[in-house]
């Protein structure tokens, strides 16, 4: 087991006020604070850690057979794109939308091309789609929440269920996960990019079923193969980012230097959701770390999780199972 001083830790991260932190290690929740008692059954919103459920259901679907491949043209799906006029929207294909690479120009938070515009318009899709291009598709990776809505409109097109029924059919449902909600956009469709709540105990849920490689109790709800591959560094990020990107989650390596000033290290890869909501998810530890907040705004909040957890276990000696 893992000798981390958890009273270290407690006290540590009292500061950030967080909303609820909780550590689970070989299957066993070894650290829980919530800020309020009640945190511990209520549902909040995860933000962007949507995007990795998201990035789950395509993954079932494509289990299913009823997703196609991801060298498929983005174009099957939205015929406008064939017709565009620039001929860098024909090469947009579905794994350039889950690794964030279709080259739209996007600003995300801010600006003329950007999510927030987005919300505030009639058809989000239409408003994407009409965007002009920045890059080759596949070269850069540009976070837009617009091509994840494009994804939950795909999966709604290749499975005939709306997000949250596929969702509560072969997600939610074999993972104990009874208390949600979901937004749609204007057109009823799932938002992909956002709009979830959940509790904490049901991010460590889904974070624990990655951490087994798409098993839960004893049933592949993923495939393993292609839950180890959703979370690859697909391409590597720049600021104000840091590591790499996947299929809509993100993937990271944290080294620190030992008492002994050896060296030790450990990869993971994580949801991450804004005002700070994680999934943490390090293979090597056989751990899962859940971090939520209601952090409403946009200053800078420290990376709880590099900070102040990460380098107590990257010291302390871990024995594998």
């Amino acid at each position: 087991m893992i000798k981390m001083d958890l009273t270290l830790l407690a006290s540590a991260i009292a500061p950030v006020n967080l909303r609820s932190c909780l550590i689970q290690r070989q299957g066993e929740l070894i650290f829980e604070h919530y800020r309020r008692p009640q945190t511990v059954r209520e549902i909040a919103k995860i933000n962007s850690c949507t995007k990795s459920v998201l990035s789950a259901l395509l993954c079932i679907a494509m289990d299913q057979g009823l997703l196609p491949e991801l060298s498929t043209p983005a174009s099957a799906f939205f015929p406008v794109l064939a017709a565009a006029d620039d001929p860098r929207k024909r090469l947009i294909t579905l794994e350039h939308l889950l690794t964030m690479t279709a080259g739209f120009s996007w600003t995300e938070f801010g600006g003329r091309n950007s999510f927030p515009h987005m919300t505030r318009t009639p058809d989000w899709i239409a408003y994407v789609l009409e965007q002009p291009m920045s890059d080759e598709p596949g070269t850069r990776m540009e976070y837009n929440s617009g091509v994840s809505q494009m994804l939950s409109h795909i999966l709604l097109q290749t499975t005939g269920m709306p997000a949250a029924a596929f969702a509560e059919k072969y997600l939610f449902g074999p993972l104990g996960i009874t208390q949600y909600e979901w937004e749609t956009d204007p057109q009823g469709v799932h938002t992909g990019g956002f709009g979830l709540k959940l509790r904490p105990a049901d991010l460590m849920r889904f974070g624990q079923l990655y951490l087994d490689k798409g098993n839960w109790q004893g049933k592949q709800l993923i495939s393993s193969r292609l839950a180890e591959r959703s979370v690859q560094p697909a391409i590597a990020v720049k600021d104000p980012w840091r590591g790499y990107y996947c299929w809509h989650w993100w993937a990271d390596s944290f080294t620190v230097s030992a008492p002994s000033d050896s060296p030790d290290s450990f990869d993971y890869f994580y949801a991450r959701g804004f005002g700070g909501q994680f999934v943490h998810v390090i293979p090597k530890l056989d751990m899962v770390v859940v971090l939520t907040h209601d952090n409403r705004k946009n200053t800078k909040y420290p990376d709880v999780f590099r900070e102040f957890i990460a380098p107590l276990l990257a010291v302390e000696p871990v024995i594998k199972k």
